[in-house]
């Protein structure tokens, strides 16, 4: 199993480390357009291999896509940062133009390769990627709601009081500060309705913190984060490398699904070895519903501003 990342800064490299350590990979290539730096991450990285008890190998390599032949799946993280105050649909012009440029050298070296989008503005940039790379539905995933999931599973079990193990949480919709549908009416705490624990009141107030996850930490860190999504990829290529079958809100091309077409934007799906293997349609209250259909609006008016 050959897993590439596109762009060894701090969320490629995390997604690479958690990849390692799970050993289930026997080979991780980090790219990078800057000069020896994928290749530095790479060999510091290997220096924890007999420390963390692994033995997948971690090789890197300089914009040069020949080393990324014959991968499996395919992590593209390139693209400048969320900075603070910026918006992720900001970061637009300049992330697209690398998006279509990497996904189109991947997949030249890789025709049957399963791609994970983490760039910035996700949604837009899955779409993107669906758009100019010829790739079938199910082999590109866009990463952002099992990372907002993972927020908001953060924030119930803060509330709570309780062990995250204990709490159950999913978010759908665009990942974006405006854009995201968490579902407090299904979160759970062992099978038992979270609203048995707690108000109304401080359930709503999960779910804005968990809106807010990414600006939040921006703001404290000065740049994105890198923990939490490197982590929630390497969950996701583990479910492929692995024919898990595992159920993860990601952003995927709907047609029809949600009474939505051509948009890309988070709604929960089956992973296996073969990238999005269903897509599961959710019972919505009109609420949810009138939610989800505004999200949609906001990643449209994104898309628009692509030059396809």
């Amino acid at each position: 199993m050959k897993v590439t990342v596109v762009g060894a800064g701090a969320v490629g490299a995390s997604c690479a480390e958690y990849i390692a350590i799970k050993n289930f990979a026997s080979e991780v290539v980090l790219l990078d357009i800057k000069e020896g730096y994928a290749e530095g991450k790479a060999m510091d990285l290997m220096q924890t291999a007999s420390l963390n008890g692994f033995d997948t190998k971690i090789s890197g390599s300089t914009n040069d896509y020949s080393k990324t032949a014959n991968s499996d799946i395919c992590v593209v993280t390139s693209g400048i940062p969320r900075k603070p105050g910026m918006t992720r649909e900001e970061l637009i012009g300049i992330n697209a133009g690398i998006v279509k440029t990497v996904t189109e050298n991947l997949v030249k070296h890789s025709p049957e390769t399963i791609l994970i989008i983490v760039s910035n503005p996700m949604d837009t940039m899955t779409y993107l990627a669906h758009k100019t790379t010829g790739l079938a539905k199910n082999q590109i995933i866009g990463m952002g709601g099992a990372l907002d999931s993972a927020r908001f599973k953060y924030r119930l079990a803060e509330a709570l009081d309780a062990p995250i193990s204990d709490v159950d949480g999913m978010v759908i919709g665009g990942h974006s500060d405006t854009g995201m549908v968490p579902l407090t009416r299904m979160a759970t705490r062992n099978s038992v309705p979270v609203t048995a624990f707690i108000s109304e009141a401080r359930l709503e107030q999960v779910k804005e913190d968990t809106k807010v996850g990414g600006a939040t930490l921006t703001k404290l860190l000065g740049t994105s984060a890198w923990y939490a999504p490197g982590a929630a990829v390497s969950a996701m290529v583990q479910a492929i490398a692995c024919d898990q079958k595992k159920m993860f809100p990601c952003s995927t091309l709907l047609e029809g699904e949600y009474n939505l077409n051509d948009i890309c934007i988070g709604v929960p799906v089956i992973i296996g070895k073969n990238g999005i293997e269903k897509i599961v349609q959710l019972e919505l209250n009109e609420a949810e519903k009138t939610h989800m259909q505004e999200s949609a609006e906001g990643v449209r008016n994104t898309n628009d501003l692509l030059e396809l």
